[in-house]
């Protein structure tokens, strides 16, 4: 009889896991995967005429690859595969290599952008400032303004949280005091603790006549949350939305996902950071041991940068047609603001060539004169990044980079320590953050200018995902953030040479891992 229960309790597990929507998922589009496979090459055996017309057009499909204005790692990528497998390499490329959303996503997210660039004017008076205080940090600004399509403000202040349940406190303050709306924007929430109990907070100021509007990632919350459950957020009152519902079919369409963390409230408080709604990004329980990440309270004049970025894509899915005068920093708050600096808010998106997100981050690099710390969670990048990361310590920067100890992607963590050696070489120090798993998105250089965000140091944030980070100058956080990485450092395990060698296995693991990478 006891057999017989155990046996129960296993069959209900295996099928709770089987009847997971992640797992239906991957499993039917591995089954078209297969099915592709299996007719290609019973065509190719049937023909050889239509092996050689295969392979002919994999042939084309490398060389328009070769011609492409793209990143050369991401070429190499597919070339490999194709080259590799003739019959079918180039027609898997048509399928799967586009790395935009899917068309009539993309059609909404292109006019809604365009349609409100006017609102993103710069106040050339600010860029006037910015010159005189700074002239190479007004040509980092400017870059941001003119191929981003964010401008730099001054009358704006920013705080600096060094964990998510130091920032986690302020939020909640900050939502129940909100008397208009609310507008939050992200990739991951889970139920528990935090997601819960700003849920509540949501549906009181619901019931107060606060207008909420809540965006997440189909993708990014597929095992976390069940199927629709933006139709259970509306019997709250909260208007929500999935962001590119995921299809179960073999496309990339649902490759373009929503990464960004924004919250807006009352058009004059923002917050984002790494932080998502999930109970590990507080530390309530512990998954890859103490959760390291950094968060960001804006207020102030730049907080409209926030709310035009988040509407962006809301009118895009929703398929609005609303002004936008009804969210504006003064419009709840009359008093003027005030603040130390200048403060940029920006945004990313994989819908143009411009990488906003690697170049902001190449420019804090290249302009560095002492030095430039950075947190990132994974080191997976090209080799752009890598020679100005080589450059800037070879002419005497002080160049650190904090990764996690302790993985959340056993075979992403082997990926980015495959990129130590030659860091390392070039003079480089990297520290694995000893207590666990560091999450935080944070550039800073020279006491004087710092970016924290959602963009992580790998393919995906730089060129697939809709990002969001804050530029700053001469702002108060520069100091906090400081402080905070130096006690980083001295918590954290600095890799020596010795220390990037490894068996043979893993190195042949971690070669194949970096010919992927882009793919990762």
């Amino acid at each position: 009889m006891k057999l017989t229960k155990n046996m129960a309790k296993l069959i209900s597990k295996i099928l709770k896991f089987l009847l997971r929507r992640l797992v239906i998922v991957v499993v039917l589009i591995v089954l078209q995967l297969i099915w592709m496979t299996y007719v290609f090459i019973v065509l190719g055996e049937y023909s050889k005429v239509i092996q050689v017309v295969f392979q002919i057009f994999s042939l084309v499909v490398a060389i328009y690859i070769v011609n492409k204005e793209e990143n050369p790692a991401y070429k190499l990528a597919w070339i490999i595969p194709i080259l590799l497998f003739p019959v079918f390499g180039g027609l898997l490329y048509l399928i799967l290599g586009d790395k935009q959303p899917a068309k009539k996503l993309r059609i909404c997210l292109e006019e809604s952008i365009s349609e409100t660039q006017f609102l993103l004017g710069q106040d050339y008076g600010v860029m006037e400032h910015l010159e005189k205080a700074d002239y190479q940090v007004a040509t980092q600004a400017k870059y941001i303004t003119h191929y981003g399509g964010y401008p730099i403000y001054e009358n704006s202040n920013a705080k600096y949280y060094p964990s998510g349940e130091a920032m986690f406190d302020d939020l909640l303050d900050a939502l129940k005091s909100a008397k208009h709306y609310i507008f939050m924007e992200f990739f991951i929430v889970s139920q528990g603790y935090m997601w819960d109990t700003i849920l509540e907070i949501l549906k009181e100021r619901v019931n107060q006549g606060v207008e909420v509007r809540f965006m997440y990632d189909d993708v990014g919350c597929v095992d976390l949350l069940p199927y629709k459950y933006y139709k259970e957020l509306e019997r709250y009152g909260i208007n929500a939305v999935a962001f590119n519902p995921i299809k179960p079919l073999v496309s990339t369409a649902w490759n373009n996902r929503d990464h960004r963390k924004v919250v807006v409230i009352d058009g004059h408080i923002a917050f984002t950071g790494g932080l998502n709604l999930a109970d590990e990004y507080i530390n309530r329980i512990e998954r890859f041991g103490y959760w390291k990440d950094a968060g960001l309270k804006v207020t102030g004049d730049a907080v409209w940068n926030f709310t035009v970025m988040f509407l962006q894509v809301w009118n895009a899915i929703g398929k609005t047609d609303e002004g936008y005068g009804a969210f504006v920093p003064h419009k709840h708050h009359m008093e003027q603001f005030t603040g130390k600096g200048f403060i940029q808010p920006y945004a990313d998106n994989p819908l143009d060539r411009e990488t906003v997100g690697e170049n902001v981050y190449l420019n804090i690099i290249n302009a560095s004169n002492h030095y430039v710390y950075m947190y990132t969670p994974y080191l997976i990048v090209d080799n752009e990044m890598i020679t100005a990361l080589c450059l800037a310590a070879k002419r005497g920067v002080d160049v650190r980079i904090v990764t996690p100890a302790i993985p959340d992607k056993k075979a992403v963590f082997l990926l980015t320590q495959s990129y130590y050696s030659q860091l390392v070489d070039a003079g480089i120090k990297i520290y694995q953050y000893s207590p666990g798993f560091i999450h935080a998105k944070c550039f800073l250089s020279d006491d004087k200018v710092a970016t924290v965000g959602t963009i992580n140091m790998d393919f995906r944030s730089l060129y697939l995902h809709f990002e969001n980070g804050v530029f700053m100058y001469d702002s108060e956080v520069i100091e906090e953030m400081k402080y905070d990485m130096i006690r980083t450092f001295s918590e954290s395990q600095l890799i020596s040479k010795e220390m990037c060698a490894g068996s043979l296995p893993k190195r042949l693991a971690q070669s194949m891992l970096r010919l992927l990478a882009p793919l990762v």
